[in-house]
């Protein structure tokens, strides 16, 4: 009797670990089923496999999938802009047959939104002001009412991508000349960001999705305390500050540093929701404290972990590559060639992801 209450202690902890990983290590696998369609293979020690499997064998435990409105479906015109709501609703089958936990980044756009451009989908451009809030959160809690019905109910829901500079513009930018005039821009955005928040509310019950608010900048002194602190004078409904980290785009790991011990009394945990480090030079890229070298990423990969692991108050509760599944590809158009990937250009694995 004593061995099987062991046994059965031994089973729930187990499960507690797989329910709510004690740090998350993710990567953005969008590109995924487009890649394999025109023949990417993946290695682990030479050997082919799935690459979820590969990855979340390796240590993988969370998948972010990006979603866009209506997009175009051609991969090379858009550079990967193809995700609707079928197609993640298939990768997601996937994702949670795996075991990992899934994050749902919704582009409020019919492609890339991020701080330069927050494009409004087409279907939507003539809505009045309360008509495009409505429809943020019909389409949200459509969304969510795919993903129930899918059984791929999302562990985190991002509203918004990158959303520095707001989002749905010209409607929810954050711009303006004066104090009030920005001041009414930030209301704007956040009644757009709350219509988002309600749909995603609105579907579930006792499993409750973590609500995500993402910027760029990690890795720039001020932007993230800046920007989560005009949320926070808004009384803004959510639950993790998302952060992107680039050093190839001049974020500085002591800089993100800062800005995570400036966010942490804020009560919000902290999600590294986009990184990615090349594993061989890329033209153009400014020189960094890491080589760029299969070696140079796995370096990388480490320090951020390391870093974001020593956030004040454990605030600091994961780490998620962009596209680790870029592989190059004959005749179609993959970013930078792969350089960012996980895997090099034979679709083996590379050791950054020797995290287990």
């Amino acid at each position: 009797m004593k061995i099987i209450f062991v046994l059965l202690l031994a089973l729930v902890a187990s499960h507690a670990t797989a329910a709510e990983p004690s740090f998350y290590l993710g990567g953005d696998i969008s590109s995924l089923s487009e890649l394999e369609k025109f023949g990417a293979v993946y290695r682990d020690n030479a050997k082919p496999g799935d690459c979820i499997t590969i990855l979340h064998d390796h240590g993988c435990n969370l998948f972010r999938l990006r979603l866009f409105v209506n997009p175009d479906h051609d991969f090379d015109k858009n550079y990967g802009a193809t995700q609707d709501l079928p197609m993640v609703l298939t990768l997601a089958k996937r994702i949670k047959k795996s075991g990992a936990k899934f994050s749902l980044a919704i582009h409020y756009s019919d492609t890339w939104a991020d701080p330069g451009k927050q494009f409004k989908p087409d279907a939507w451009k003539d809505l009045p002001p309360g008509g495009l809030e409505q429809k943020v959160t019909d389409y949200t809690a459509g969304v969510m009412a795919a993903m129930k019905a899918n059984g791929t109910m999302p562990d985190i829901v991002e509203v918004g991508n990158e959303t520095t500079n707001g989002m749905l513009w010209p409607d929810g930018k954050l711009d303006g000349k004066t104090p009030e005039e920005k001041d009414r821009k930030w209301d704007r955005y956040a009644a757009l960001l709350e219509a988002g928040v309600r749909g995603v509310r609105s579907q579930f019950t006792a499993d409750r999705a973590r609500v995500l608010i993402h910027i760029d900048s990690g890795g720039k002194r001020g932007i993230p305390s800046w920007f989560f602190g005009e949320l926070k004078k808004r009384n803004a409904d959510f639950d993790i500050i998302g952060l992107s980290f680039y050093p190839i785009w001049n974020d500085s790991l002591n800089a993100l540093k800062q800005n995570m011990t400036e966010l942490s009394p804020m009560g919000k945990d902290i999600l590294i929701i986009e990184t990615a480090y090349p594993q061989k030079p890329m033209k153009q890229t400014p020189q960094t404290t890491w080589p760029m070298t299969p070696a140079g990423q796995k370096q990388f990969l480490d320090e951020l972990i390391s870093t974001v692991k020593a956030a004040p108050g454990h605030r600091g509760i994961g780490v998620v590559w962009w596209y680790p599944e870029a592989v190059p590809i004959a005749h179609h158009k993959v970013w930078n060639g792969g350089a960012l990937g996980w895997f090099d250009g034979q679709g083996d694995l590379l050791p950054a992801m020797n995290q287990r």
